[in-house]
């Protein structure tokens, strides 16, 4: 997988859209092509923030959840390493990548846009490791270990994940800056890290604070 197949992607949402390679500010040991900024000399157009709207490519930015998820798993190598890891919604694919730098048996980017699975390979591919791509979560593969998560609950119609995610693995690594009570008591939060969407969307203040949750057996990690 090469940048010109993300950037064929990218036209899709913005036609003078292009991805550069860049390492996030939350998680600067994992390099990714995202969204090129410098490619805004003007205002969008009508018809390119229509575009936006109708086909957002949310692989092509790193949210606040991700780099702070992937920077803890980095971090933390035991909790994941010897693991089979399947990150939901993998979006860039950081989170599946840091699984993999850090030895765990298997990482797998599950999302249900065919771009994010183009994304996550050449991303990895960029970084030297290898992921696995899963595009949908009802055919993810058996023995599945390690569930990580971010920024899944931005819709709160979203939290039966929660439950979904215990059920799927014996162990859930979580980042949300979204909700500030997640109401399931098996998810325990372990830290708040402070990052910022790369590029920056300057998106609110409160959403740039990430907390991270471990569910199931990870809490005797």
């Amino acid at each position: 997988m090469t940048p010109d197949v993300l950037n064929r992607h990218l036209a899709k949402t913005l036609n003078r859209g292009r991805v550069a390679a860049t390492a996030p500010a939350g998680c600067p040991a994992i390099s990714l092509y995202l969204f090129d900024p410098s490619v805004l000399e003007g205002p969008i157009s009508h018809d390119e923030a229509q575009a936006v709207v109708a086909e957002p490519a949310y692989w092509s930015f790193c949210w606040a959840s991700g780099q702070v998820l992937a920077a803890y798993i980095l971090a933390n190598p035991h909790l994941v390493r010897d693991q089979t890891v399947l990150d939901f919604g993998s979006g860039s694919g950081i989170v599946a990548i840091a699984a993999a730098r850090v030895g765990a048996r298997e990482a797998i980017a599950c999302d249900i846009d065919p771009a994010a699975l183009d994304a996550a390979a050449a991303n990895a591919r960029l970084n030297g490791v290898k992921v696995s791509l899963c595009d949908d979560w009802n055919a993810r593969p058996a023995g599945i270990d390690v569930v990580t998560a971010a920024d899944v609950l931005y819709d709160p119609e979203n939290r039966p994940l929660l439950s979904v995610f215990r059920e799927a693995a014996p162990q859930v690594l979580l980042a949300d800056s979204r909700m500030k009570n997640l109401g399931d008591e098996s998810y325990r939060q372990q830290v708040v890290i402070e990052a910022r969407t790369w590029p920056d969307l300057h998106e609110f203040e409160e959403f740039n604070r990430v907390r991270i949750y471990r569910a199931g057996d990870a809490l005797a990690g």
